[in-house]
């Protein structure tokens, strides 16, 4: 019985717990317009050592599809390799014009890139 009692109380302090924990990562995204910190390409490269990792947002134009989720960026001063994560899904058909602004990690290396987690149409 006392065992039975705590179980209870356990899910009904848990239950409650658990449906607000949910994951925050899906459904709206925070849209925010003020300002936003960010890097050049060419102050990226600057650094392209085997083990650089660094948070990095950049703004420019996906220039040219490799594959799937790999593409081209440039933002005026210099090219380099993005990766887009699979979830990234856009409302809209871009190309290459269209203005963008990346939020990822940058990882130098023989081919330097930006791992790509959010993508925002500017």
């Amino acid at each position: 019985m006392k065992k039975t009692i705590i179980a209870i109380a356990t899910i009904a302090v848990m239950t409650p717990t658990m449906a607000l924990a949910g994951d925050h990562n899906k459904g709206a995204a925070i849209s925010y317009s003020g300002p936003v910190d960010t890097v050049t390409v060419a102050e990226l490269l600057e650094d392209t050592g085997m083990l650089t990792e660094r948070n990095a947002v950049v703004e420019g134009k996906l220039i040219k599809q490799i594959n799937a989720e790999t593409f081209i960026f440039s933002d005026g001063t210099k090219e380099i390799q993005v990766e887009l994560d699979d979830d990234i899904r856009l409302p809209q058909t871009i190309d290459a014009t269209t203005q963008v602004r990346l939020f990822g990690e940058y990882e130098g290396g023989n081919t330097p890139e930006i791992e790509v987690d959010r993508l925002q149409i500017l």
